[in-house]
């Protein structure tokens, strides 16, 4: 699903990645770790096409993307990949619904077939009677699942999430780890999460740690042998 081939990236004097390299199945609910500064959303951010690396490829899902233009990598970028961040951006002027479907409009999808998704997510979600409510009206779980939602409304084939527990609550980050998994078992996204939570790392598929710029560490004792993950969970 996604192989990461000597990617480097400096700014400035200060060289963020020195020479990445790995591979994620399809399929895989895997965390990036490591101390502040180690790199980890500087790689989510390549991965996820955000960020351009100084050398190396990223290929997604049989695409290097690396190599697309601008206009194609946006293309790309809009109908393959979905983001969530800790505090969930969604738009304020706008209801639960309205942010959710969003991605499929601008990428020319039609509204009617958007809705229909939308509802789908939302049911799965546990929010079919949040979607007319505008993210003030909403609790911090529930934001972040809208955004979670919204991440999927075009089906990509990967979604990563750069600390998606940071600001909630035990409870409501307990609930929103096991949904990394559920949705996973439902619509078989590869989920990549950048995290400092322990508790989250402990339960991924997979655990990569990076250390000033390099992979130190990929722990692969969980993942079978096609590359589809089990899934690790506490007892």
């Amino acid at each position: 699903m996604i192989q990461v081939r000597n990617i480097t990236k400096s700014y400035g004097s200060l060289q963020v990645l020195k020479g990445i390299d790995l591979s994620i199945g399809k399929g895989e609910v895997v965390s990036i770790v490591g101390p502040s500064g180690a790199g980890k959303t500087t790689l989510l951010q390549i991965m996820g096409t955000l960020d351009s690396p100084d050398g190396g490829t990223v290929i997604l899902d049989g695409t290097d993307v690396t190599a697309l233009s601008s206009n194609k990598l946006a293309d790309f970028r809009n109908n393959n990949v979905g983001f969530v961040f800790q505090f969930h951006q969604l738009l304020p002027e706008f209801t639960a619904e309205e942010n959710i479907m969003l991605p499929a409009l601008i990428g020319g999808g039609k509204r009617s077939e958007a809705k229909q998704r939308c509802r789908e997510l939302l049911d799965f979600l546990g929010l079919a009677d949040r979607a007319h409510h505008k993210p003030a009206e909403l609790s911090g779980g529930e934001k972040q699942r809208v955004a979670v939602a919204r991440a999927l409304i075009n089906n990509p084939a990967v979604v990563f999430a750069d600390e998606p527990s940071g600001s909630l609550d035990s409870k409501n980050k307990q609930e929103l780890h096991q949904l990394f998994f559920d949705l996973r078992d439902k619509f078989g996204q590869t989920f990549v999460i950048v995290t400092h939570d322990e508790e989250l790392a402990r339960i991924t598929d997979r655990t990569i740690h990076i250390i000033d710029g390099v992979v130190m560490n990929d722990d692969k004792d969980n993942t079978v042998e096609d590359g589809t993950a089990e899934i690790r969970r506490e007892e």
